[in-house]
């Protein structure tokens, strides 16, 4: 075991912030090493202790596709990649109905997206319909463009706790969307006291570590409520599809690393489940409707949220029953 190696994973177990220099310590042991195991194995026990053992499952809704003008290169929707010609939008019964289903199947918080194309008025309108539907007290949580301070009061109002957003890897090269607008949305959900999920993702084979650092590194200061890593998924005919795609194997040290770096005041970690989950991921989600990450028009990502439930078990975890407690329940 090398000592400095050792070093920080201790200092991060006590609670210490490791600084970029560290990270990048942990980023370069190879990934079967007898050091990424031990970092793995500190991942795993600061979610447990961020967390009180338990894991949750997220359920997400995706209500439209098509070309979206964003063109983020991972993504599906991505004009550019030309996998949706037409779009497509589900109707507000079909959306409230996998909702209501996901919540009477255990989800600890119920996702609502759209694509960067689907008009932010309409989002608010069927989101508000979504939450009269759904009991007072199942977390509601906003997939959505970017906004500004009125669009985040927007999303309080209709009865959002929270918004997944990501600040990507490659923002403003491989994506139309500059990161300040990414941090400026981030701002304005804080401000109205909708809280954050987020990740460092999603990597692929051509970032450098000191770009999987940098992003790392934000999250930290934005305190979120979850944070996490993932891989970019492999999407044929994409415009990144020659870099190829990282092995769950490699992914798992990167999901490791950045749960030693936010520590433990991080509840939620994120990640790819079937290593992930013994690696420190405590937080998973089961998506129906539209996908960034897949091809079909209305898929199941992550299966069904008892078999997601299922796979935490499998693991050694706790599955959390009842709302949400990274994201509170207070909207």
């Amino acid at each position: 075991m090398d000592k400095k190696i050792d070093q920080i994973i201790r200092k991060a177990m006590d609670g210490g912030e490791i600084n970029e220099e560290e990270l990048l310590g942990l980023l370069s042991v190879h990934y079967l090493s007898e050091e990424s195991f031990m970092i793995r194995y500190a991942s795993r026990k600061m979610s447990e202790a961020a967390s009180g053992g338990k894991a949750e499952v997220h359920a997400q809704v995706g209500i439209d596709n098509g070309p979206c003008p964003k063109n983020c290169g991972f993504c599906s929707f991505a004009a550019v990649n030309k996998v949706f010609p037409q779009p497509m939008v589900r109707s507000l019964e079909e959306v409230i109905a996998s909702c209501l289903t996901l919540e009477a199947d255990g989800a600890n918080a119920v996702y609502l997206m759209e694509t960067a194309k689907y008009p932010f008025a309409d989002f608010i309108r069927m989101a508000k319909e979504v939450k009269a539907a759904l009991k007072p007290e199942t977390t509601f949580i906003a997939n959505t463009d970017d906004f500004d301070d009125d669009g985040a009061r927007a999303l309080k109002k209709a009865g959002f706790h929270g918004i997944y957003h990501v600040v990507h890897m490659g923002e403003g090269t491989t994506t139309a969307i500059h990161p300040r607008t990414r941090l400026k949305t981030i701002a304005a959900a804080q401000k109205t006291g909708l809280l954050i999920g987020t990740a460092v993702e999603p990597i692929g084979p051509e970032h450098t570590k000191e770009e999987i650092i940098e992003k790392t590194m934000l999250i930290r200061e934005i305190r979120p409520v979850h944070a996490g890593a993932g891989g970019r998924v492999h999407i044929s005919g994409s415009v990144l599809e020659d870099h190829g795609v990282l092995t769950s194997a490699q992914t798992s040290l990167i999901i490791a690393a950045v749960k030693l770096a936010v520590g433990y005041r991080v509840r939620g970690h994120c990640g790819g489940l079937e290593i992930g989950a013994m690696t420190g991921v405590n937080l998973t989600w089961a998506e129906v409707g539209s996908n960034p990450r897949d091809t079909e028009t209305n898929t199941v990502k992550g299966s069904t949220v008892k078999l997601r439930q299922d796979e935490l078990r499998e693991a050694g975890w706790e599955v959390l029953e009842g709302p949400s407690a990274m994201f509170g329940t207070t909207a």
